[in-house]
């Protein structure tokens, strides 16, 4: 009973961390299969991804803030 509990732990994590179906159900079985190295190298493949997210949505928030300066340096002009 205390491994079930421990995958759900595990499970909500993934979940939370926006992990999809198949990442969650791999990494699953590459615990249980003792494969913790494939495991943290699936876990590590999908922080690259949202860290590759992040770095986008970043780039669009610093050509809003880029417009926003302009506009308003026009404004005070």
């Amino acid at each position: 009973m205390g491994t079930e509990n421990n995958d759900e732990a595990i499970i909500q994590n993934l979940v939370d961390a926006g992990c999809d179906k198949d990442t969650i159900t791999a990494f699953v079985e590459d615990i249980h299969e003792e494969k913790i190295t494939e495991g943290l190298k699936l876990l590590a493949m999908h922080r690259r991804s949202l860290l590759d997210d992040l770095h986008k949505e970043q780039k669009r928030i610093d050509c809003l803030d880029y417009l926003i300066y302009k506009i308003e340096k026009l404004q005070k002009a």
